[in-house]
Parts: structure tokens; C-alpha cells; sequence
């Protein structure tokens, strides 16, 4: 670990460090300081008078008359304490840190450049990070707090893009924003700052974490949903291990969106009227199609109709697509789904027919499990789960599967869902507690969509060229599917970003 500037801490060593395992031999961080003054302020001078934790916090809240103790009750006013907080330079980060401040406690804010390192020439030049670390700089100014920068790319690239290529190359269509979290946000990003006192990392998400008294501190954290069900991203984050779980704060998960947006405006932050990001973490202004293609290229295959088996026309690569997909099929007569892949023959399936009443999609096995605070309690034939992020839920049922190790699992949920995709997250709750989640392996079950024998020979032909050219499309009568509304993905949006 190399740094451009030393970091000397605010807190006194007396105070209990938080360490999590050391970092890799290969993990490379640099860290270059942002100083808003010509140094860091020195720390308050340690006084044998105890300190009094709400005269503390009420120094900052009395300046701020419109705060209540909703706005900081997800905060842990109680106590002073020393927060790193993930600044992005968004809205909601920066409401997150003023709301630690103004409960109190000492805040560095962290801003993690996962892409476009000084000297890093490629198509990646178009994110926007100049103007989010623009942003971050102003709002720490504002209140005197410490601004780092660090460089993630190398860790980023090799934890959670690598993987998604390797994913798409398979078939499967994996979510870079639970991997960020998981490996980036408060893994490398943890483990960079494990011999720093920090007592808590905080971050801008919508969830609530709960942790146990003082005196309970073997107890597990809980991961509870946040107040607003919209935002709530506690499906982003279902896949963190207890020791992350009991490092976190999340001051927004007691807050909604419009009253954070309201906090902004009276805070009068720079970044008060910005938009929310709405892309790919990693991608900025870049095209996700053109991502794909520049790191696994293009290979043209053929798309055949799954009832029939006609020939319909040919795709780039069978990476481009996921189940469920509407857009970039580029067929006349539609609405056509993609249905199912052929990913050994390069072989897309299509119908017309995706939200027919007997194509059920409701079982499907998970893998990779992992649980917050140990395996399910009571009845698991009574838990709810998210199948993407949103504030919909399905009632299902919960078996693990024998011989899968303890790892794999059979889901049963009440309800079809038509968007099933291999590689997407599962995550699980009891109530209002999130207690995990694991990747879908499969998502059809015995009634899944049926792909005719003929499409399924054609699919294995070696010699494509004998098809000969796609048949002529007929238009079907048009209709509304008010369900096809509700159910329809994309690719881009199944990869939705963590706010």
C-alpha cells in the first residue's frame, strides 16, 4: 500500500481499533489527499472529564433547527464516534455525512475511484468521476471535513468486472452492484482501512442495520429494510458477511427519498438539484452493449422461434441477450421475448408467447449462500424474497437441496415471475429482516417454456448456412398485456445501479 500523503488519525490510539483481515500481498491502494486547509484538523484535546454523548451531539443539532430525531435516529447519535463515510458526490452520501456530523461524531470522507486512473487511456474517458469528486470536495468543505481519495481500479477490475465477462461469456447475467458492495465498497475498501480507528464505515444506502447493546456485542447485526420500501436497497446488500454487517451505518435507512431531497435543499448542499445516477457503476456514459462487445466481441448466431422452430433472423452473440429481453431483438411483428439460450451453438429462442397463463416460473435453485447472521430460523417454508431490486416481494418457500453442501437450494415461490435469469441474486427475508442471499442457478421448472424438437435440431445443425434465409414474420392482431408491461426486462435494467 503506497500513499502519496501520511494519514495521521484523529482519535486517540486508546480507543478500540477496527481491524478486518489484512489486505492481499496483490492489493495496491493509492491514496491521494484532498486537504481542505493546509492540513487535517488536530484532535480535540483528551480531556479526564467524561464525555457527555448528547451534549455532543446536540452542539451540531442545535444548528440545524429543522433536524428531528427521526432524521437522526438511524445515526447513532448516543455516542461520539469516528466514521469513515463513502462520499460519492451524489445526493444521498452527502446527506449521509451531514447527518453524522451533525449527530456529532468525527467523519473522514472516502471517495473510492474505481475506474480512470491518471494515465489510464482507453473508451472509459467518458465517466464523470472528475465531476463527483468535484462535488465531494465542495460538500466536505462546507463542514470542515477531511476528503481521501482511493484507487480501487486494479481490485475493481479483478473482483467484479472480470467476473461479470466471465458470466456473459457463460450465459448468465450477473449483478455488478451486490458484487461491488460485497468486494469493493466494504471489502477492498474495508480491508484498506482495517489498521485505521475507525469505529464504523457509513455509506448513502437505503437500509437500516441494527446492532446489539454493549453488552450483547456477540450478537448478531441485522439488516432491516428501509423506511422507504422504493429505494430500500437492502437487496444490494444481502450477500455481506456478519463481520462487514457489524461495521456498518446506513444514516438513511430511518429517512425517504423526498424528505432526503428536502435535507439536501436545507442543508444547502452543491449538489442539491443533481440528479440520481441512473447507469452501470462502473460504465458512465459508456453503452453497455459496447462494454460487452469490446471485452467478448461479437459472434453472429441465429434466433429461432421456441413453439415452431423457424428460422427468424440472426443476433451478435447470445451474451447480448438475458431471459425476459424485449429490446434488440430488431424482428418485425413482436412483442418477442427472449425465452431461452443455446449458449454451446450460439443459439437465441424467442416467442411470442412469454406471458402465456401456462408458462409458469416460479421454482428455481440458488447457489452460493450466504447468510447474515447463520442458517434460516423457524419455518422456511414462510420467508419472502426479491428476485431483482424493487419493493416487490413473493411469499416462498425454502429447501436445501441434499448433496448440494449446504450451498445450493431449491426455491418455490407463490407466484410466477417472468424474469427470471441465471446469475441474477436471490435474496431472502423473514419479516422485515434480511437474512441472506444466493445467485440463481436455473430459473424454469418441470412446466418450464417448451423449446420444440425442431428448434432444439436446428439449434445443434453445424452448418447454419443450409437455413437458408429467415421466413417471413406474420404480424399477430394487436394487444394489450398489462402483465407484459409489469413483467418486461432488459439487460441494462436487470444491471441497475446502487444508488
Amino acid at each position: 500500500m503506497t500513499f502519496s500523503a501520511v494519514v495521521k488519525p484523529i482519535l486517540s490510539p486508546s480507543l478500540s481499533l477496527f481491524r478486518l483481515p489484512h489486505l492481499p500481498p496483490a492489493l495496491s491502494l493509492h491514496f491521494r489527499i484532498f486537504p481542505l486547509s493546509s492540513h487535517f484538523p488536530s484532535p480535540p484535546p483528551q480531556s479526564s472529564t467524561p464525555v457527555t454523548p448528547l451534549l455532543s451531539s446536540r452542539r451540531n443539532y442545535s444548528r440545524h433547527a429543522f433536524l428531528s430525531d427521526q432524521h437522526l435516529s438511524c445515526s447513532m447519535p448516543e455516542k461520539p464516534l469516528r466514521i469513515a463515510v463513502l462520499l460519492s458526490g451524489g445526493v444521498d452520501s452527502s446527506v449521509a455525512l451531514r447527518l453524522l456530523h451533525a449527530a456529532g461524531h468525527s467523519c473522514t470522507a472516502f471517495y473510492l475511484k474505481i475506474w480512470f486512473q491518471e494515465g489510464f487511456e482507453n473508451f472509459w474517458n467518458q465517466c464523470p468521476w472528475e465531476d463527483d469528486l468535484k462535488y465531494a470536495k465542495h460538500v466536505c468543505e462546507q463542514v470542515d471535513v477531511p476528503l481521501e481519495v482511493v484507487h480501487l481500479t486494479d481490485e475493481y477490475w479483478e473482483r467484479v468486472v472480470s467476473y461479470i465477462i466471465e458470466e456473459y461469456r457463460c450465459g448468465r447475467t450477473p449483478n455488478p452492484d451486490v458484487l461491488c458492495n460485497t468486494r469493493i465498497k466494504f471489502g477492498a475498501f474495508m480491508d484498506a482501512i482495517s489498521d485505521m480507528e475507525y469505529d464504523y464505515v457509513a455509506s448513502g444506502h437505503y437500509a437500516k442495520v441494527v446492532h446489539p447493546p454493549a453488552h450483547q456485542s456477540d450478537s448478531s447485526s441485522l439488516l432491516e429494510l428501509s423506511q422507504d420500501m422504493l429505494k430500500d436497497q437492502t437487496y444490494f446488500l444481502s450477500h455481506l458477511s456478519q463481520t462487514q454487517l457489524k461495521r456498518l451505518l446506513f444514516p438513511l435507512g430511518c429517512i425517504k427519498k423526498d424528505e432526503v431531497r428536502k435535507l439536501a435543499t436545507e442543508f444547502d448542499l452543491p449538489n442539491k438539484d443533481r440528479k440520481d445516477s441512473q447507469g452501470i457503476c462502473f460504465l458512465g456514459k459508456i453503452k453497455f452493449s459496447d462494454f460487452v462487445c469490446r471485452h467478448i466481441g461479437e459472434m453472429e448466431g441465429i434466433i429461432l422461434e421456441a413453439e415452431s422452430g423457424d428460422f427468424l433472423g440472426n443476433h451478435r452473440g447470445f451474451w447480448f441477450y438475458t431471459i425476459g429481453q424485449r429490446q434488440g431483438l430488431r424482428l418485425p411483428g413482436g412483442p418477442w421475448y427472449v425465452v431461452e439460450k443455446d449458449t454451446k451453438n450460439n443459439v437465441v429462442f424467442v416467442s411470442r408467447n412469454y406471458y402465456s397463463i401456462d408458462k409458469r416460473r416460479r421454482i428455481f435453485r440458488v447457489g452460493s449462500l450466504r447468510w447474515l447472521s447463520g442458517n434460516p430460523s423457524g419455518n422456511v417454508t414462510q420467508l419472502r424474497c426479491k428476485v431483482r431490486h424493487g419493493p416487490g416481494f413473493y411469499s416462498c418457500s425454502f429447501e436445501m437441496e441434499a448433496g448440494g453442501g449446504g450451498d445450493v437450494a431449491v426455491v418455490h415461490l407463490e407466484e410466477d415471475d417472468q424474469g427470471l435469469a441465471a446469475g441474477q441474486f436471490a435474496a431472502f427475508y423473514e419479516g422485515t429482516t434480511c437474512i441472506g442471499s444466493g445467485v440463481i442457478l436455473e430459473s424454469w421448472d418441470d412446466q418450464c417454456f417448451p423449446v420444440c424438437a425442431k428448434a432444439l435440431e436446428l439449434a445443434a445443425m453445424e452448418d447454419k448456412t443450409k437455413l437458408g434465409k429467415p421466413v417471413k414474420i406474420m404480424t399477430l392482431p394487436v394487444t394489450t398485456s398489462v402483465e407484459a408491461e409489469k413483467g418486461e426486462t432488459r439487460q441494462e435494467e436487470k444491471l441497475v445501479v446502487n444508488a
